[in-house]
C-alpha cells in the first residue's frame, strides 16, 4: 500500500513538512480548492501541488476530490458540456503524473453529521451524526455548518437546486451516474487515471435525496456499470460502516482489486443511524480494522490508503475532522496492520 495524508493547501493548518515527518508517508491527497464546480482546472495550479509535494519529499498522486457538478447528477441540460469539462481536468491531472482521482455522487450535500465538535469520555472532539437531530432540521431555515461541501449556497440557490432533484428517484440517479461513467471511464483509461467514487456518506438519503453509493450490493450494480480497469471505488470505512449491515472485512476483500484508494478509520454506532467518530483502532470502536485491513491484502489491494477523519485531541484546533494528531496516530496504526498482516500472509505462502 501507499500511504497518504489529505492536505488543503497553503490555507491548511497542518504543513508540509509536519506531514513529511510521518513514518512512510508517500503522497499527499490534495485538489485545487479555488475553482468552482465545472470549471477547467488551470494546467499552473496543478503543477504547483505537485511542486509544493515534490518539495517536502511526498508524491502528488491522488486528487480529492474533482466535484462533480450537480447539473450532470440530476441530469440537467449541460451535463454534456460539464461532463466534457470533467473530462478535461482529467487528462490534465494525467499530465502531472496523478495516477488516482476520488469523487462522488451525492446530491446537493456532501459527507454531512450533526455535531462537529462531540465531547468525547477522554476530552477528545470529534466529529457525530444523530439521525433524529438532522430529521429536526429544515436545510431551507436551519443555519447549516457542512464541511466537505465544494462550494456554499445561498438559502434560495439551495431551494433552487433541491427542486430540481424532486423528480429525480434512485433509478434516476443510477441512469444519471451511467451516462457520466461512460463518457468519463475511456478518458480516464486512456490516461492511465484509476477513478474511485467515495461512498455516500452517511449510507442513506438525507432530507428527501436519494443515495445509491451505500452497500455491497450497489457497489457491484456500480462496478458493473462500465467494465474498466479505470473503474473503482474509494473504500471509505466509515462511510460504509455507518451500516451495521455491511461486511466491511468481506466487502474490502470482494472488491479489492477495484479499490485504488482506501479511507481507513473507525466509528462507533451508538444507535440506529447514530454514530461518533473515534481513534482508529478497533477496540476504540465498532469496526474491525485488523479484518478490514486483511481482506484488503488477502485480495490483492495494491493502492493508496489514508487515514481518514481525526478526533481533535491534545488542544489542537482545525479543520474539523483533518487535525495533525490523530490522524497521524491512525497513520502509525495503519502502518502496524499492514506490516503485521503482509508478514503475517507472506509467512502463510
Amino acid at each position: 500500500m501507499k500511504l497518504s495524508f489529505r492536505w488543503y493547501g497553503d490555507s491548511d493548518p497542518v504543513t508540509l513538512e509536519q506531514i513529511r515527518q510521518i513514518p512512510n508517508m508517500y503522497s499527499i491527497v490534495s485538489a485545487v480548492y479555488d475553482v468552482p464546480a465545472g470549471s477547467v482546472w488551470s494546467t499552473e495550479s496543478i503543477m504547483r501541488l505537485k511542486s509544493q509535494a515534490q518539495d517536502n519529499g511526498l508524491k502528488f498522486e491522488v486528487v480529492e476530490s474533482v466535484p462533480v457538478p450537480e447539473e450532470i447528477k440530476y441530469g440537467g441540460p449541460n451535463a454534456q458540456e460539464l461532463t466534457e469539462v470533467y473530462c478535461e481536468n482529467i487528462k490534465r491531472l494525467a499530465k502531472a503524473g496523478v495516477k488516482c482521482i476520488c469523487y462522488n455522487f451525492m446530491p446537493v450535500f456532501d459527507w454531512l453529521r450533526s455535531e462537529l465538535s462531540h465531547r468525547q469520555a477522554d476530552g477528545a472532539n470529534a466529529l457525530a451524526y444523530d439521525e433524529k437531530t438532522v430529521l429536526s432540521m429544515d436545510p431551507l431555515k436551519s443555519e447549516l455548518s457542512l464541511p466537505g461541501w465544494d462550494e456554499s449556497y445561498t438559502k434560495e440557490e439551495l431551494g433552487e437546486l433541491m427542486n430540481k432533484y424532486k423528480n429525480v428517484s434512485e433509478d434516476k440517479l443510477w441512469d444519471n451516474l451511467e451516462c457520466f461513467l461512460k463518457k468519463i471511464i475511456p478518458v480516464a483509461e486512456s490516461n492511465n487515471i484509476k477513478m474511485a467514487i467515495h461512498p455516500d456518506d452517511p449510507p442513506w438519503g438525507i432530507f428527501g435525496l436519494p443515495r445509491i453509493i451505500t452497500n455491497e450490493k450497489n457497489l457491484e450494480k456500480f462496478l458493473n456499470l462500465a467494465d474498466s480497469p479505470s473503474n473503482g471505488i474509494t473504500f471509505c470505512t466509515g462511510s460504509l460502516g455507518a451500516l451495521a449491515e455491511n461486511n466491511l472485512p468481506r466487502m474490502a476483500n470482494r472488491f479489492a482489486k477495484k479499490i485504488p484508494f482506501a479511507h481507513l478509520r473507525n466509528i462507533l454506532r451508538t444507535g440506529s443511524r447514530q454514530f461518533e467518530e473515534v481513534a482508529h483502532p478497533t477496540s476504540c470502536g465498532s469496526l474491525d480494522m485488523y479484518g478490514i485491513v486483511k481482506g484488503l491484502v488477502l485480495g490483492g489491494f495494491d493502492g493508496y490508503v489514508r487515514p481518514d477523519h481525526g478526533r481533535m485531541i491534545w488542544g489542537e484546533t482545525g479543520r474539523y475532522g483533518y487535525g495533525l494528531y490523530d490522524r497521524a496516530l491512525g497513520a502509525a496504526y495503519l502502518n502496524g496492520l499492514f506490516e503485521a498482516v503482509e508478514k503475517d500472509i507472506g509467512d502463510l505462502r
